[in-house]
């Protein structure tokens, strides 16, 4: 005889894996744990003592006592993206009366600040290649994500949720990858499936410009970078790309010359940016050394402490 515990999702309820239907077939008796209480409504009785050498025990305890007495242990499967179920009920939880005072008192206006700090942390944490960093910073970002589609699980004129915005992105993911879902386009290089995008977009959403859908919030070398490929891809001659005398129309024409030529420019920039910070630091640590303030250095002495190329 073969006792079987079959270690049932707490996330998917009372589903059964299929490799437990033989063991449950052949059972005396199928019993439940108490954290499995519920499942009464397949049959269970609950579980008191030690079970019967021929049973089957239900639970969603993966560290539940009775796995030591089992013969056979049978557990769920549990489908790829599983732990984003849990962080979207700790959301609910928090949101919740009963949870935190301070969740439940923000807004969309109010989480605008943590959206881009935490964008740039994990902008900061890919630049400096920290794996750690990255893995906890793109569950910030996510958290981020699941905070305003929580907020808005909650508006009394227009609420949409976390499965609605998972549901647009799949329908959004789908309708402009055709070359993968469908059967009747083919594209065989990036480059022509950017382009091919960019069409896509345009029809679904009834754009008139070719400048439509530009985030004017974002960075400015970026967003001129920006502007920059959209109006080249519209065939736009370089020559009417924004120059001139002003510090802004250079500004443009140095990121805009970068663009075409194939490189980033607020990566170029921010790379430049975090050089010369640590080289600054490098000859704030040189005079600290000598026993200098590098808070009260003159011109002479950072040239003196300035590291050499």
């Amino acid at each position: 005889m073969t006792r079987t515990v079959v270690v049932l999702s707490p996330r998917l309820g009372a589903l059964l894996p299929a490799a437990a239907l033989p063991a449950l077939r052949s059972a005396s008796v199928v019993l439940a744990t108490a954290d499995a209480a519920d499942l009464a409504a397949v049959g269970a009785e609950p579980l008191e003592g030690d079970p019967p050498a021929d049973a089957v025990v239900l639970t969603t305890d993966p560290e539940h006592p009775v796995l030591a007495g089992a013969d056979v242990v049978v557990r769920t499967p549990e489908p790829a993206g599983w732990a984003l179920l849990d962080a979207v009920a700790v959301m609910d939880r928090l949101r919740s009366p009963g949870g935190c005072p301070w969740d439940a008192e923000q807004t969309h206006a109010s989480l605008l600040q943590y959206l881009i700090e935490e964008a740039y942390e994990l902008y900061q944490a890919i630049e400096d290649g920290d794996r750690a960093a990255m893995r906890e910073e793109l569950g910030d970002v996510l958290l981020q994500v699941l905070f305003h589609a929580r907020v808005a699980a909650e508006d009394g004129d227009e609420p949409f949720d976390i499965d609605a915005v998972a549901a647009d992105l799949v329908a959004k993911l789908v309708g402009r990858h055709p070359h993968v879902f469908g059967e009747d386009e083919r594209i065989d290089t990036a480059e022509r499936q950017e382009h091919r995008w960019e069409e896509l977009k345009r029809d679904e959403k009834q754009r008139e410009s070719g400048v439509d859908g530009v985030p004017l919030g974002q960075p400015a070398v970026a967003l001129a970078a920006k502007l920059t490929s959209r109006t080249a891809r519209a065939g736009l001659p370089a020559g009417l790309l924004p120059a001139g005398p002003g510090v802004g129309e250079e500004l443009f024409a140095l990121a805009a010359r970068a663009k075409l030529a194939g490189l980033d420019p607020e990566a170029e920039l921010r790379a430049a940016a975090r050089r010369f910070a640590e080289t600054v630091r490098a000859a704030e640590t040189a005079a600290r050394a000598d026993g200098l303030d590098p808070h009260t250095l003159g011109g002479e002495s950072w040239r003196r402490y300035w590291p050499t190329p």
